[in-house]
């Protein structure tokens, strides 16, 4: 009757502690007991979150909810471990190959970010949402009682070749057993050094989720600690083998990029080129930024590869590809989808791209930097370039009669409501013209990223533009969020399935538990 292992104690202390916290009929109704017993040997370390991971993957999220906003009010969790505990409840149910799950998961980090900037009885709000989001995708995948992450016991492979273009091949191959075995053998590696190991087969492709799912699980190792590194990666390893499954499933060839790749690198010398320092002037980056968004993809790809050979800085590149994606979200207007800028449109899913290429450069070596961006602007260019012109138009800003600070932002707000785009990005560009503080549009918007559903996609944009902004020069820089301002109209009221007139999932429930208006 003795437990047999320390974590087999270990685990039975973290269910007892569960029961306490939440009631020994509470935990019945749940089925914690069959849900911990299912735990075993090959179950992954999930250390001192195990009890928290596995109330997050055996509660409907409409149960989960109070039970998690008593502890926040307890003072048992705060923002940051239910977090911890979503990401590794997320990483063990789906592995990083549920389509959902993998949106949830890249949400996590932006959510938790946004919790930040909120008044403290509002903080949790953006967390609950995707939680709640992450808990309603477990349920549908079998709850605790099914996981797809378990232990991993690699088999040795010799250090000999490029752990990365092994990784690569073994993904192309579709071979997820010697994927997994090759990344098993770098469990003791850095996390920067997983990291590297992942790029080449990150960069071997253009889905959107491929790029955005690896700077985001690289980001949750801050959170979560490097103990937890290979567990995190591995997701994304596993996500792009099952890609390539779904490729050969649906007959689709390769991707172009993987035979432009290495040409381009050969043409420019670009091979273990030492990334130059060069600077460009506004004109010049908005020049680069028009040749990638026009394309076609390869003329994008090949400006860039020109520009880093000529020393130009992969900031400055980053920097300029970052704007083709944004003319992407301002000049949509033609060919009858202008109605939804949000979710899956070209602009937030290249400038969502673009940003984890720019994150990636910034914390791999410099020739996966360099390949990255090239990547990255050939990604862009894929998407068919609008030929209208940018939102705002002069109508939209001829519609807008306030000047002051106060009265433009209640211009914007009103034209969210009524998912009026032109308005909202109109009100927003005037009020940049004016040198008022970016603050003031940021916190307008943030309550409508939260309380909608939009597509999965409405926290990553948000921190998208937030990073963007930043690294923009001053000069060019209000785009991103002229930008935020139209996603957000176009985002109001709209679900996954794009019916309108909804809030988020468990939002409206969430303010009340919470006492704080919806």
């Amino acid at each position: 009757m003795v437990p047999s292992t320390r974590r087999d104690f270990l685990r039975d202390v973290g269910r007892g502690m569960l029961v306490a916290g939440i009631g020994t009929a509470v935990a019945s109704d749940l089925g914690f007991s069959t849900a911990f017993a299912d735990r075993g040997p090959e179950a992954l370390a999930l250390g001192a979150h195990e009890a928290l991971v596995e109330l997050i993957r055996s509660t409907p999220p409409e149960k989960l909810q109070p039970i998690l906003i008593a502890k926040l009010k307890a003072g048992e969790v705060d923002n940051k471990k239910l977090i911890q505990a979503a990401a590794l409840a997320n990483a063990e149910a789906f592995g990083g190959t549920d389509y959902v799950g993998y949106h949830t998961a890249m949400a996590m980090l932006p959510a938790l970010n946004i919790s930040t900037q909120l008044p403290a009885e509002r903080s949790s709000l953006p967390v609950l949402k995707v939680i709640y989001r992450n808990s309603t995708q477990c349920q549908q995948h079998g709850g605790a009682s099914k996981a797809t992450l378990v232990a991993l016991h690699a088999a040795e492979h010799s250090a000999e070749g490029d752990m990365g273009v092994k990784i690569r091949d073994a993904c192309r191959n579709q071979d997820l057993k010697a994927a997994e075995n090759l990344f098993g053998g770098m469990k003791n590696a850095s996390p920067q050094e997983m990291f590297n190991a992942i790029q080449p087969a990150v960069q071997d492709d253009i889905n959107v989720h491929r790029f955005v799912f690896a700077h985001r699980t690289y980001g949750l190792i801050g959170l979560l600690g490097k103990e937890y590194a290979h567990t995190l990666l591995r997701q994304s390893v596993r996500q792009m083998v099952d890609f390539e499954v779904q490729h050969k499933r649906h007959n689709h060839g390769d991707n172009p990029i993987r035979a432009l790749l290495p040409k381009l690198l050969d043409q420019y010398k670009l091979a273990g080129k030492t990334p130059g320092k060069k600077e460009l002037s506004d004109a010049d980056v908005d020049a680069l930024a028009t040749t990638v968004y026009f394309g076609p993809p390869a003329k994008s790809a090949d400006a860039v590869a020109a520009a880093l050979a000529d020393g130009v800085a992969m900031e400055q590149v980053g920097e300029a590809i970052s704007l083709a994606s944004n003319m992407l979200c301002l000049r949509q207007g033609s060919g009858g989808n202008q109605w939804r800028t949000h979710g899956d449109s070209a602009g937030v899913h290249s400038s969502d791209a673009t940003n984890a290429f720019r994150n990636m450069a910034r914390n791999t070596d410099p020739k996966h930097g360099i390949c990255g961006l090239i990547v990255a602007a050939y990604h862009s260019a894929s998407h068919n370039p609008f030929k209208t012109d940018a939102y705002p138009l002069e109508d939209h800003r001829k519609s807008i009669k306030a000047t002051d600070s106060a009265g433009l932002l209640a211009e914007c707000e009103d034209a969210v409501k009524v998912n009026d785009q032109g308005r909202a990005s109109a009100a927003i560009q005037i009020y940049g013209e004016k040198g008022l503080p970016v603050d003031g549009v940021f916190q307008t918007l943030l309550k409508y990223t939260i309380s909608e559903d939009g597509r999965l996609h409405g926290e990553k944009f948000f921190h998208t533009v937030g990073e963007e902004y930043k690294a923009t020069r001053p000069g060019l820089r209000w785009r991103q969020i002229t930008a935020l301002a139209r996603v957000t109209a176009s985002a109001y009221g709209y679900d996954r399935q794009d019916k309108h007139g909804f809030h988020a999932p468990g939002y409206e429930e969430a303010c009340k538990l919470l006492g704080v208006t919806a």
